[in-house]
């Protein structure tokens, strides 16, 4: 833990959250600014700050906890997706999104959404070469 990391104080328990779910491992709170309404994050409770540091069974229990909330946001929003995914833009502590998606674009990338929000847009296609390069490099060949 870190004095200084927001999402360290809240799993401390010296700040406050709507908490979901919590174990000795990770805990789960709504988010403070949703996408939508149910939007939850799930952290490991040791400061970790990027999701790829994470150890395998941390990552695990993380993931079948946001598989827990996902089904139980299907019953209560009737939605047919939920998102789950990590960010780490504003605070820097690894830390998972769930979100109900009522929307298509509820957490899409701005690449598509060219012809506008209530349209879909597909970027540009990569060259089969350039696809291989980068898997290439990707899977450290």
């Amino acid at each position: 833990m870190t004095e200084d990391c927001l999402f360290c104080r809240i799993a401390s328990g010296a700040l406050p959250a709507h908490r979901l779910y919590e174990d000795a491992h990770i805990l789960a709170f709504l988010d403070l600014h949703p996408i939508r309404a149910g939007h939850a994050l799930v952290i490991p409770k040791a400061h970790h700050v990027w999701f790829e540091d994470l150890p395998e069974d941390l990552a695990t229990r993380i993931t079948t906890c946001a598989q827990s909330l996902a089904r139980r946001m299907k019953t209560l929003y009737q939605v047919e997706r939920v998102a789950m995914f990590y960010t780490g833009i504003h605070v820097p502590h690894a830390h998972a999104h769930v979100v109900p998606m009522h929307h298509v674009h509820d957490v899409t990338s701005q690449a598509y959404l060219g012809a506008g929000p209530d349209d879909y847009a597909v970027p540009p296609q990569l060259s089969a070469s350039e696809m291989e390069e980068i898997a290439r490099h990707l899977r450290g060949d």
